[in-house]
């Protein structure tokens, strides 16, 4: 490993904000020679179902229509990338990725994501699957070359830089993974945070209010909108939920 790697790796591991750990890591895989990154990861994948776009940690450089169009009409869930991620673990190119269509012809759905990946030039990389600790999570990342560039080219940049490459996007994985979710579909506020806090702490409705110096309705009102704001029923699942996404008991926003 050499000192800029050990540098880049010690850069990353101590910045403190979301968006100064990917502006790091997009410049860094410039330098490789992937000029466009996605990068995704839930907590709350149900076998081969990723569940709700709204709970997905994204982050990417790429067009934002393409975003919009990708997530909005849930065209992920037809990419031969993503469902190689949900199976895999490790790096793989997308020519090996796009071999699975090898002996038969790709089904309309498959066929308007790979038409559609074409229109915008999205055409060769590398996928990342991270390694996951549970069965509800799951994180990978697609490295992408500039357009026009051939998936050989890149094949050869990962022969000599796979390794590290590898390396620092683990790290990059395991450092966001620890950020509080930025979403503002999913955002609470300070005191949905604090009476989810006391929940957990197992205090009552009336213990809390007694704790916050408020009315036990006003403490009912704040567990209602975490509830909606979590997208959830129960105020149990607006703990779980809020603790997955790392929204409460966090020390700076």
């Amino acid at each position: 490993m050499n000192d800029a790697t050990l540098r880049y790796i010690s850069e990353i591991t101590n910045a403190n904000s979301q968006a100064a750990i990917w502006s790091m890591h997009l410049e860094k895989m410039a330098e490789f020679g992937f000029d466009r990154l996605l990068y995704g990861y839930t907590n709350f994948r149900v076998d081969q179902n990723l569940g709700d776009p709204d709970d997905f940690v994204v982050l990417s450089n790429l067009d934002q229509a393409y975003l919009n169009r990708f997530f909005s009409e849930r065209m992920f869930q037809n990419g031969p990338m993503i469902r190689w991620a949900l199976e895999n673990v490790g790096a793989q190119s997308w020519a090996h990725i796009l071999g699975s269509y090898s002996g038969r012809d790709p089904n309309r759905e498959e066929m308007a994501l790979l038409e559609f990946n074409q229109a915008y030039d999205v055409t060769a990389g590398y996928t990342i699957s991270f390694k996951s600790v549970s069965l509800r999570t799951k994180g990978a990342i697609s490295l992408i070359g500039p357009a026009g560039v051939p998936q050989s080219d890149l094949d050869a940049i990962w022969q000599e830089h796979g390794e590290v490459l590898t390396l620092m996007n683990n790290v990059l994985h395991l450092k966001l993974m620890n950020l509080p979710y930025q979403n503002a579909r999913r955002a609470l506020t300070s005191r949905q945070r604090e009476v989810l806090e006391w929940v957990s702490d197992g205090k009552t409705i009336q213990d809390i209010a007694t704790l916050m110096g408020r009315k036990a309705a006003t403490v009912e009102k704040h567990l209602r909108l975490a509830r909606e704001s979590l997208g959830v029923e129960t105020t149990a699942q607006a703990v779980l939920k809020a603790a997955f996404l790392n929204q409460i008991f966090i020390s700076d926003l």
